[in-house]
């Protein structure tokens, strides 16, 4: 039983190291905010089918509120989207099954717990739930979650309830051998770069990168990082509400930085850095839109749901919070972004695939 353990475990390292495209899954509802079972298949289906190496899910575009108690939708969301991946992948293209998990220790053992029975594979793992406590707690919280399952640590940025992480925070997560990635999105440079020199000095080669930072996803994918001898520290691939949409994009675009990046570390120029840097301006302009920062990230989820809605993978914006709505202003900038930039959206693709996802 050990061996397989460590052979599923060194499975997901190398998946998560090669570089993968892991969507922020969202919550399919019906008008009356019920769970829409047939549409949230749908989304997952249409992830696996355009290419998505993971899967992230309870987490914040799933929405926190299916863990209240009036709700109760966490285990049947975890449960449906494994059971939906085990009936829809070949065994062989089974993404890595990510699931958030958060709250104080007890609340976060219970959930680590239910994702592994679940047969999940890490846990996204918050700690907005330790706003003032010092390192050491948040350490001793991270090991007993990552002694039920792998943790994939997560520097989430303040303005959306994370907190500041220092370097000898993230050095002391390195220590623990089963933190398999971090999942940078402070949506800072200085914060970013603490993660990364963290990860050089710990010597660690079987941790991956993932980018979060919805305002430089192509950067983040693109830079070699200061490292140590061994040369420099690169991302992987990405852990994105960004991605839950325009996914078959989103995988294209990190198979050309991939192939970039490459080149680079090869001696050679590549031809197609620029190209992508102004795509990645783009996707910023265009996540500006979807993702509501000049409301402190209100519309978001909204956000994300109303792309979803025109390609007709949901049937509406609705959020389990009937207050979550768009912003003001919000669906205007929607509609500048995508008469912008359609290169960037995948509607062909879903409009193909659509009925079979749906069926």
């Amino acid at each position: 039983m050990a061996g397989s353990e460590n052979g599923r475990l060194a499975g997901v390292r190398r998946a998560l190291l090669d570089g993968v495209v892991i969507p922020a899954h969202p919550l399919a509802l019906t008008e009356s905010r019920q769970l829409d079972e047939r549409r949230q298949v749908a989304l997952t289906r249409y992830y696996c089918d355009a290419g998505a190496g993971g899967l992230a899910i309870g987490v914040h575009t799933t929405q926190f509120e299916i863990r209240e108690s009036s709700v109760q939708l966490l285990k049947p969301v975890l449960g449906l989207a494994a059971n939906t991946v085990a009936k829809w992948c070949a065994q062989g293209e089974r993404p890595v099954m990510i699931a958030g998990v958060c709250g104080p220790t007890s609340q976060a053992l219970a959930e680590a717990e239910l994702a592994l029975s679940l047969d999940y594979d890490a846990a996204l793992l918050s700690l907005a739930a330790f706003p003032h406590v010092d390192n050491g707690v948040l350490l001793e919280h991270c090991r007993r979650v990552a002694a039920v399952i792998p943790v994939v640590g997560f520097y989430l940025q303040p303005a959306v309830g994370g907190r500041i992480l220092d370097r000898d925070f993230w050095r002391g997560l390195l220590d623990i051998e089963r933190v398999v990635a971090i999942k940078v999105a402070p949506f800072d440079r200085y914060r970013t770069l603490d993660v990364v020199t963290a990860l050089a000095q710990s010597g660690r080669r079987d941790v991956a990168l993932l980018t979060g930072n919805d305002d430089a996803i192509v950067t983040d994918l693109l830079t070699p990082f200061p490292g140590t001898d061994h040369g420099p520290v690169h991302f992987s691939g990405g852990l994105l509400g960004q991605w839950a949409v325009w996914t078959k994009g989103a995988v294209d675009l990190l198979h050309r930085c991939h192939a970039a990046t490459r080149q680079t570390r090869q001696g050679e120029g590549s031809r197609d850095a620029l190209r992508l840097l102004a795509i990645g301006a783009q996707l910023t302009d265009a996540n500006a839109a979807l993702f509501d920062p000049g409301h402190q990230f209100a519309g978001c989820i909204p956000g994300i749901h109303e792309i979803l809605r025109r390609q007709g993978l949901l049937a509406g914006r609705w959020c389990l919070n009937p207050k979550e709505e768009l912003s003001p202003g919000q669906m205007n900038e929607i509609d500048r972004v995508l008469a912008l930039y359609p290169h960037l959206s995948d509607d062909e693709f879903v409009k193909e695939h659509l009925d079979r996802w749906l069926t």
